[in-house]
C-alpha cells in the first residue's frame, strides 16, 4: 500500500475531510489532495506531523510493503485531536460573529410574513390605492427576498464552521491554558448575557398581548387593527428569539470547547440525546398545530402554539444549560 492510500485510509478512520486534515497540518486542501492522488509526496516534516497526528509510525507511512497499521505504542489508538489556544480563540471569535448572522437570519424568517398580511390587508380594506393582487405580489416578493437572504446567511455560516465541526462530534484534547481561558470567558459571558436572556423570555411571553388587545377592540377598523397588532406580536417575538439565539450560539461554543452539557464526551459516544429530544419536541408541536388547525378550523388562533412552544423550549434549554455538569461529563 502506497503512502497516498495510507493517508486516505487514516484520514477516513478519523472521520476527517481533506480540508480538516489540511487545517491540522497547516497546509492547503490542494496539498492534501495531491498527496492522496499520488501527484506529490509530503516532505519529511509533514510525514512526522502525519505520524503524530494519526499515532502511527513513520515506517508504516513510508514503507509500501507494510500493509498493517503500526502504532507508535503497542495497542495504541490514534491520538485525540489537540485544540491549541490560538484555535480556541479563533473558534470563539468565529462563533461570536456567527451568532449575529444566525440571529439576524432567524429574525428575517420570522418577520418575513409581516409585509404579506399588512400589505394585502391594507389593500383589501382600502388603506392603500393598490389592488389586492398587486399587494400580494409585492409582499410575496419581499418575503422571498428576506428568506433568501436568511438562507444565504445560514449557508455561509455553516461553511465557515466546517473546520471545527469535530468539536461537536468527537472527543478531543486541549492545550494547556485553553480550558482555563474558556471557563473565564464562560463565567463573564453568563453574567453579561443574563439580562439579555431574561428580556428575551419576557418579550416572548408578552408578545401576544398586542394581539389580545386588538381582538377585543370594538373600533370600526378593528380588522386592520388586528393585522397591525399581529405584526407587532411577530416583531416582539422575533426580537426575543434574536436575543436567545445570539446568546445561545456563543454559550454553545464555550460548552463545545469544554465538552460540557450536551457536548460532553459521554453524549458524543452515545449520540446527542438533546438533539433527539429537540427533534421529537418540535415534531410533537407541529402535530398539535396541524391537528388543532385542521380539525378545529382554528387557523386564526392556532398559531399561538408556536410562541408558547418557543417559550417553553427556551426555558427548558436555559434550565438545562444552568445545571452544573454531572460527574464524569468533562
Amino acid at each position: 500500500m502506497i503512502l497516498a492510500d495510507k493517508i486516505i485510509s487514516l484520514r477516513k478512520k478519523m472521520g476527517w475531510s481533506q480540508e480538516e486534515l489540511a487545517h491540522h497540518l497547516n497546509v492547503s486542501r490542494q496539498a492534501v489532495s495531491k498527496w492522496e492522488s499520488a501527484q506529490s509526496i509530503p516532505d519529511l516534516e509533514r510525514v512526522l506531523q502525519l505520524s503524530q497526528l494519526f499515532g502511527v509510525t513513520t515506517d508504516y507511512l513510508l514503507k509500501d510493503e507494510m500493509e498493517t497499521e503500526t502504532y507508535t505504542q503497542e495497542d495504541a489508538v490514534p491520538a485525540l485531536r489537540k485544540v491549541t489556544l490560538s484555535q480556541a480563540n479563533e473558534y470563539l471569535a468565529l462563533r461570536k460573529s456567527a451568532a449575529l448572522r444566525i440571529a439576524v437570519a432567524t429574525f428575517l424568517c420570522i418577520v418575513a410574513a409581516i409585509p404579506l398580511f399588512l400589505l394585502t390587508g391594507a389593500a383589501e380594506f382600502n388603506y392603500l390605492s393598490m389592488q389586492v393582487e398587486t399587494a400580494a405580489v409585492v409582499s410575496l416578493a419581499l418575503l422571498m427576498v428576506m428568506v433568501a437572504a436568511a438562507v444565504g446567511m445560514f449557508i455561509y455560516t455553516g461553511h465557515q464552521a466546517e473546520p471545527f465541526a469535530f468539536l461537536e462530534k468527537e472527543p478531543f484534547e486541549t492545550e494547556y491554558g485553553v480550558r482555563g481561558m474558556v471557563q473565564e470567558r464562560q463565567k463573564a459571558f453568563r453574567k453579561a448575557s443574563l439580562p439579555l436572556t431574561i428580556t428575551a423570555c419576557c418579550l416572548l411571553i408578552l408578545s401576544p398581548i398586542p394581539l389580545f388587545i386588538a381582538a377585543f377592540s370594538t373600533a370600526e377598523n378593528s380588522n386592520m387593527l388586528v393585522l397591525l397588532f399581529l405584526g407587532v406580536t411577530l416583531l416582539l417575538a422575533a426580537i426575543g428569539v434574536f436575543m436567545l439565539i445570539y446568546t445561545g450560539v456563543q454559550a454553545a461554543a464555550m460548552e463545545k470547547l469544554l465538552e460540557e452539557g450536551e457536548y460532553s464526551r459521554k453524549n458524543k459516544q452515545n449520540g446527542n440525546p438533546m438533539g433527539a429530544i429537540s427533534t421529537c419536541y418540535w415534531l410533537l408541536v407541529t402535530a398539535i398545530f396541524l391537528t388543532w388547525s385542521f380539525l378545529g378550523n382554528a387557523w386564526d388562533i392556532s398559531w399561538l402554539v408556536w410562541p408558547i412552544a418557543g417559550v417553553l423550549y427556551a426555558a427548558f434549554r436555559i434550565v438545562n444549560n444552568t445545571l452544573p455538569p454531572r460527574r464524569g461529563e468533562h
